[in-house]
């Protein structure tokens, strides 16, 4: 599998996102391990998760627990995986999202997750969304305080701007090495701050890459050039998708969500495919 880099670690070319073993709609315990387990054999090392991974606030850190889990009952060697994890968001119970940006409840929600995760320092900590009702330099700065503490290794944000993610780089000193941005053949706004993200060497994550939980089937009826250049290239249009975004830049990294150990597989197989320019072309301007 291709790898690319986030701050001074290696990873797998494509994560694994997962939000879709925690939330509503999620399989039983035995199949989610099974899932992770399933992309941890496919040569996948970087598995994202949220504090918020959860049915409501009474369950909060279900997928960290989950992912803890997985890794410790793994039949092979860990050492490489990254586990990147995400603090300011909160779920009601109602199927709904709370932002949390308060400095200390960033902090508050990184210690769950370490509790959570059986860790003592969170290799990839991520604030997870922007609160209107707080200045972003003191949401952020909190990641700041995590960094100098050991707390996190490394530092992130998402569901940022352009202008966030200049703000964030120099809160942190330079040492912001994430962003992870919703990004599909059906969401592009965020090409702008893909292309940012190659050009300032920051790694660009897209979530819901493949248009959202149980809409990955929709990609070939809405944007049929997908599908063509899967028969070309003897794929699905759901590794073609993938492929695609690794085409963007050497920085960007997907997190497709599964459910099952077959679609964790053919996901993390999408990195071994190559498309040829003009197919690039083709999927962009669709």
């Amino acid at each position: 599998m291709q790898e690319r880099q986030i701050g001074d670690r290696t990873v797998s070319a494509i994560g694994f996102g997962e939000m879709p073993l925690s939330i509503e709609g999620r399989p039983d315990r035995a199949q989610a391990i099974k899932t992770i387990h399933a992309s941890l054999d496919a040569g996948v090392t970087i598995i994202d998760t949220a504090d918020a991974y959860a049915l409501s606030t009474d369950e909060h850190g279900h997928g960290e627990r989950l992912v803890a889990e997985a890794l410790a009952t793994y039949g092979g060697s860990t050492d490489d995986v990254l586990v990147a994890t995400k603090g300011g968001h909160r779920r009601p119970g109602d199927g709904s999202w709370t932002v949390h940006g308060d400095p200390n409840y960033v902090q508050q929600a990184c210690e769950a997750s370490l509790k959570a995760l059986g860790v003592d320092s969170i290799g990839l900590y991520q604030y997870h969304r922007p609160d209107p009702t707080v200045p972003y330099a003191e949401s952020v700065g909190a990641l700041a305080e995590l960094l100098d503490a050991g707390k996190i290794q490394m530092a992130g944000i998402s569901n940022a701007t352009v202008a966030q993610i200049d703000e964030a780089q120099g809160i942190l000193g330079g040492r912001l090495v994430s962003v992870q941005n919703e990004f599909s053949p059906r969401f592009r706004s965020s090409e702008g701050e893909l292309e940012h993200c190659e050009k300032i060497g920051v790694a660009f994550i897209p979530w819901s890459p493949l248009g959202g939980i149980r809409q990955a089937d929709r990609i070939a009826r809405e944007f049929p050039a997908f599908a063509e250049v899967a028969k070309e290239v003897g794929a699905t249009p759901e590794q073609v998708t993938l492929a695609w975004m690794l085409a963007k830049g050497a920085r960007v990294i997907p997190i497709p969500g599964s459910s099952r150990p077959a679609t964790a597989v053919a996901s993390a197989a999408a990195a071994d495919i190559a498309l040829r320019p003009e197919q690039v072309a083709r999927l962009d301007a669709t």
